[in-house]
């Protein structure tokens, strides 16, 4: 396993992706790949195509002068969208784009805009035809996708279970977030076991933390509950993240470990830096201890 960072945490407290990368002592970055086919800049604030093969190699060419290797896309998908096709149209493009970038894993966003006005079982077997059309479109492709566990009904078990269950494909499965069943309000014992029941259709991770008082910890709390003020440091968080990537290791993921800090917004850019530094550092110690 290593280490990598989403690309948003790193222009704002460090000036580029690259000059970001080089402080933290790693060389991986997660891309948010738009809809219009950019991506950001690895040495501005602005984005670049990636519309066509011509433009990607132009990227690859700058990020890899940098020393700067993308390692997955992040995708904003919405299955419940009225013009479905542009949505699937919208994977489909991503994943040739990583197959040419050697990009093993992009995000999904669990996220559909309907998922209020859908019970689970619709919700989950919608979703899962999604996914089924994109494999069929992308079957000659070497990029497998994470579904992350986003949202208010993204976060549920059992959708996650049934959405898996149905597509039936190595080339689909989780991108685990480490907090965000945490923000769900889940217990933290039942946090770890969640975590460990998907580590098995790990594809790519999102590294989060939340440090909630004592008296919260263990009991199930309403949706997002304190999470702007309690959204922490990967070090200070809750989660037992040296236990979690082991059961990752045990699993047999060898992927990367992208660190997602949300509590950056509270701080000043000498602060986020700091943190930034430190969420790598701790990462590598895990890395480290569990061999």
């Amino acid at each position: 396993m290593y280490i990598s960072v989403r690309d948003a945490h790193l222009p704002g407290p460090f000036g580029s992706i690259h000059a970001g990368l080089k402080a933290m002592g790693i060389e991986h970055v997660e891309l948010n790949y738009s809809k219009d086919k950019t991506v950001p800049s690895v040495d501005s604030d602005g984005r670049e195509s990636l519309a066509n093969p011509t433009a990607i190699e132009q990227y690859l060419y700058k990020a890899h002068g940098y020393g700067v290797k993308p390692c997955s896309l992040l995708l904003a998908n919405n299955f419940g969208s009225e013009d479905l096709q542009s949505e699937i149209d919208y994977v489909i493009y991503a994943l040739q784009a990583a197959a040419q970038m050697e990009i093993k894993a992009i995000r999904i966003d669990a996220y559909l805009s309907t998922q209020d006005q859908w019970p689970l079982e619709k919700r989950a077997q919608h979703f899962a035809d999604c996914m089924k059309k994109i494999l069929d479109a992308t079957n000659n492709l070497d990029v497998t996708m994470g579904i992350e566990n986003h949202g208010h009904k993204g976060n549920e078990q059992e959708f996650l279970d049934a959405v898996l269950n149905a597509v039936g494909s190595d080339r689909v499965g989780m991108t685990i977030d480490t907090g965000n069943f945490y923000w769900y309000g889940y217990p933290l014992k039942r946090v770890n076991e969640i975590i460990k029941h998907f580590a098995p259709r790990l594809k790519h991770t999102h590294m989060k933390a939340i440090n909630y008082p004592a008296d919260k910890r263990d009991i199930q709390r309403e949706v997002g509950w304190g999470y702007g003020e309690h959204c922490s440091s990967l070090r200070e968080g809750d989660l037992d993240l040296r236990e979690i990537v082991k059961s990752f290791k045990q699993a047999g993921y060898i992927d990367d470990l992208c660190i997602e800090n949300e509590s950056l917004g509270r701080y000043n850019k000498d602060k986020q830096q700091a943190i930034l530094i430190d969420d790598a550092a701790y990462l590598r110690e895990i890395l480290k201890a569990i061999g």
